[in-house]
């Protein structure tokens, strides 16, 4: 099983965030910290506030803050939201990619078996069980 970037970082934002659940981040500040690209960071944060994960606000005051609290967010939900339309194999894409086999395959159904136990066992888990320790209060 291989996550994306995206998700990677997706997953890191929301660790910090659930940091300092009070505070508002802002798409600069948290890509400055992980020393990444500021429009790719705005990429994952439009899709955690799409799907109701966070809730941003623009101005001065702005940024993104959690919708919920850290032990209510299921750590497989946010990986399903941010893995959303990449497909495990080829023959997982809408129209079932160049597979030659797909009528006689029986690796297929297990492979969906698989990607949701991956996915419940990753729900075991809430932001609050991962959440980085603020390193200011250490």
């Amino acid at each position: 099983m291989n996550l994306t970037s995206f998700t990677d970082y997706g997953l890191r934002m929301l660790m910090r965030m659930a940091s300092a659940p009070d505070r508002a981040f802002s798409t600069a500040d948290l890509a400055g910290e992980f020393k990444l690209s500021r429009d790719h960071l705005a990429k994952i944060m439009q899709r955690l506030a799409r799907g109701g994960i966070v809730e941003t606000r623009r101005g001065a005051k702005g940024g993104a803050t959690l919708r919920h609290d850290p032990a209510e967010i299921r750590i497989g939900d946010v990986v399903r939201l941010l893995e959303e339309g990449q497909a495990l194999v080829e023959c997982f894409v809408p129209d079932g990619g160049n597979c030659t086999i797909d009528g006689c395959c029986r690796l297929k159904s297990r492979l969906r078996h698989a990607e949701a136990r991956f996915i419940e066992d990753l729900n075991r888990s809430t932001l609050a069980d991962i959440a980085l320790r603020d390193r200011a209060t250490e």
